[in-house]
């Protein structure tokens, strides 16, 4: 698989980084190693990594290798998702603006909010009491 033309595109969502290369004529789909089934379990995930494709109609022309670190499994399916969107826009500029119109090419910059002093979690405070 390493010896065909590939196109790379580096995607990112949370804490999770991909590292997406797109084969044009494979069809496996290959995430650290495992069958996608196996890194993602659920179907929902499945369908939000591999939404670049469903949306340009692609899903059988290209072979998919993703290699994920940091995040959770939500994580890596948004970060495999815009890697994938990436790398076709490598492969192809003209699919850019139908990508964008579904927002496939936009970083989701929703992070976790940080814990502060004085407070149990991001913004929960201890019971106010008033007597």
């Amino acid at each position: 698989m390493t010896t065909q033309q590939y196109f790379a595109g580096t995607g990112r969502r949370k804490t999770a980084v991909a590292r997406v290369r797109i084969y044009p004529g494979s069809q496996e789909v290959v995430v650290n190693g495992r069958t996608l089934q196996e890194a993602l379990p659920r179907i929902v995930l499945q369908e939000v990594a591999l939404r670049p494709l469903n949306v340009l109609g692609q899903m059988g022309k290209f072979g998919v290798q993703a290699k994920v670190a940091g995040g959770g499994v939500t994580g890596w399916a948004g970060a495999i998702s815009h890697g994938i969107a990436r790398a076709l826009v490598e492969f192809d500029e003209n699919l850019k603006p139908q990508l964008r119109r579904f927002g496939l090419l936009t970083r989701d910059s929703r992070m976790k909010e940080r814990k502060k002093y004085g407070l149990k979690r991001a913004r929960k405070a201890a019971q106010y009491t008033k007597r």
